[in-house]
């Protein structure tokens, strides 16, 4: 995922396909969210001209979260479409739009990456079945209990129940 602006230029008639699995299982140690990741599939295509190399790519895998409810392991799939522009030579340009300028002569995309991946992760993740889990939080205790919000919606309130009549009785 590494190319110097001299092999993109040889490039640029023929067009730069990616299709690759590239392993970013250092996100683990720098970012304390994540707990593993899988290799993450890079797929696209790079339009180059003598000025601009824009990448146009799919990114996709899964990793694993924590449950923010109980801190149990969630895996989360993601897929992420985006394009990301290069500048080869960055006096030609006065833009607003968001670009990246090449490191000396060289154009790495695995940097890039592990940041869109990382802004791409959820402030919250919840798992579906906690009750099997090891390790999960508490569902129930003395009395209390974890209810979902469909049920907290149904339920009428015993101080009110004796007013659900209350017009039944006036209209017979």
């Amino acid at each position: 995922m590494k190319w110097t602006i001299s092999q993109l230029h040889q490039l640029q008639s023929k067009g730069l396909k990616i299709d690759e699995e590239i392993d970013l299982s250092d996100l683990v140690k720098t970012h304390s969210d994540i707990r593993d990741i899988s290799l993450v599939n890079v797929k696209g295509r790079a339009d180059i001209s003598s000025t601009k190399a824009t990448f146009h790519l799919s990114i996709s895998g899964s990793m694993v979260l924590p449950c923010s409810r109980t801190l149990v392991d969630v895996p989360y799939p993601f897929s992420i479409d985006t394009t990301e522009t290069f500048l080869l030579k960055p006096s030609d340009y006065e833009t607003e739009e968001d670009f990246y300028l090449p490191e000396g002569d060289v154009i790495d995309l695995i940097p890039i990456i592990k940041e869109i991946i990382v802004v791409e992760i959820p402030m919250q993740v919840f798992c579906d079945d906690v009750t099997n889990e090891e390790g999960a939080a508490p569902q129930a205790g003395k009395d209390w209990e974890v209810i979902s919000e469909e049920d907290q919606n149904n339920k009428i309130d015993p101080r009110l129940a004796g007013l659900a009549n209350f017009f039944e009785n006036e209209e017979s």
